[in-house]
């Protein structure tokens, strides 16, 4: 997926230009992006302000953490199961 040259506070930045008033092609033509890239951050981004932005973040990056956690100890448990089935316990 192709990075965006704008980051997550400018985009909300852009969308409450939007919010106060400035009309969107006006708005895509300062900013140089398409009507389509507006709508889909607004989609995605639209309502929120940079603490529920971060807060979000934080918590993609503690459920990812989590889920590399969950995965170690499934390899072990199934490690020490093929052990045991080996040994004739």
């Amino acid at each position: 997926m192709k990075k965006s040259k704008f980051t997550e506070t400018q985009i909300i930045a852009i969308l409450k230009e939007a919010d106060a008033g400035m009309k969107v092609e006006a708005l895509c033509r300062q900013h140089s992006i398409s009507s389509a890239t507006y709508y889909n951050w607004k989609k995605k981004y639209g309502g929120m302000d940079a603490s529920e932005l971060k807060r979000i973040r934080e918590l993609e990056d503690e459920n990812a953490r989590l889920k590399r956690m969950y995965a170690d100890q499934s390899l072990q448990l199934q490690a020490v199961k093929d052990l045991i089935a080996k040994k004739g316990w």
